[in-house]
């Protein structure tokens, strides 16, 4: 009985509404947070909050810093 019980849970679980995997992407330092009538979507696109702005200018929308944002380490040469 708990074999069934476990097998139903298990095919309601993977049978509802998709998930969306992580909304941020690595490669730009700022997000645009849109909202809208059907829901609000994040797009991190691009390279700077002014190109940002522009973007959102006159929208329901918001620019924010991305906090999964891979920036690569520039290091200084070893001195041997």
């Amino acid at each position: 009985m708990r074999l069934l019980a476990w097998t139903i849970l298990s095919i309601a679980a993977m049978s509802g509404a998709p998930v969306r995997a992580q909304t941020y992407g690595t490669a730009f330092p700022v997000c645009i947070q849109t909202y809208g009538i059907t829901g609000n979507a994040i797009d991190c696109g691009y390279a700077s909050m002014d190109q940002c702005r522009a973007s959102a200018s006159g929208r329901a929308a918001q620019c924010i810093a991305n906090p999964y944002f891979a920036a690569t380490a520039m290091r200084k040469p070893r001195a041997h």
